[in-house]
């Protein structure tokens, strides 16, 4: 499902300040693996997931999703195919549209843009079943601004919109991590029920070796731009334990 093939990138390039993230990265993910990826700050962890969507060029190599080459694809037109949740839930969503603006929104990634009126009857119907759900009782607050939500609530309401029409490759960049607790929790538990419903291909950047040991199929560990480990779900609770042991 997705392919990197000899990425290089560096930034300041030819300065006192340059700095090379990744020089010949080769990277590999099978159509519906949920992938964990951990590593140290500065490891290429965000820098990876931009390349991904297409946030930043590489300097050389190329990018294939599905078997195809999307190396010089623009993010935007990346976003047909891919959904993504930031670490902040005040990105990926308009905090001035109501939680029924931005999902339907959501529901005109892969279609053509035509003039009529966003959303019908039946829509607002099914958008109130897929918010039932989350269980968060989001479902009777259609008309509610997403700026006055709680940021677990926010941050439930993202992941659903990125997965609404189902992309081909979902990317979580640390989605939990500025949630409390309890809407961390809550937050996780929904997006292992929703990648496993659809079998999505996942990445997911976490920091917390609870999170990365609970789960995932698969977990790479980065270190200053290279794949140091790559392990499969048997035998990712032993090296984690070794890892943060020392």
């Amino acid at each position: 499902m997705l392919k990197l093939q000899n990425i290089s990138k560096k930034f300041a390039s030819n300065s006192a300040d340059e700095k090379i993230i990744f020089e010949n990265l080769n990277l590999n993910i099978k159509k519906g693996e949920f992938v964990i990826i951990v590593g140290g700050n500065g490891a290429g962890k965000s820098t990876l997931m931009n390349l991904i969507s297409g946030s930043i060029l590489p300097d050389s190599g190329k990018v294939f999703i599905d078997e195809k080459d999307v190396t010089n694809l623009p993010e935007h037109k990346r976003a047909k195919f891919i959904g993504r949740v930031f670490q902040d839930p005040l990105k990926g969503s308009c905090p001035n549209l109501t939680v029924e603006e931005n999902l339907s929104l959501a529901m005109l990634r892969n279609k053509k843009r035509t003039l009529h009126f966003g959303i019908n009857k039946g829509d607002r119907e099914n958008l109130k079943h897929e918010l039932e759900k989350l269980n968060l009782g989001l479902e009777n607050r259609l008309d509610a601004k997403m700026g006055t939500l709680s940021g677990g609530q926010r941050q439930a309401i993202t992941l659903l919109m990125a997965t609404l029409v189902k992309p081909k490759i979902l990317l979580l960049d640390e989605h939990t991590a500025a949630l409390d607790p309890k809407s961390s929790e809550k937050v996780l538990n929904l997006t292992q029920k929703i990648i496993s419903d659809n079998s999505i291909t996942t990445l997911m950047i976490t920091h917390n070796l609870n999170h990365a040991t609970k789960l995932g199929n698969r977990l790479i560990v980065l270190e200053s731009g290279k794949i140091k480990h790559d392990v499969s779900e048997e035998g990712k609770r032993l090296l984690l334990k070794n890892i943060f042991r020392n």
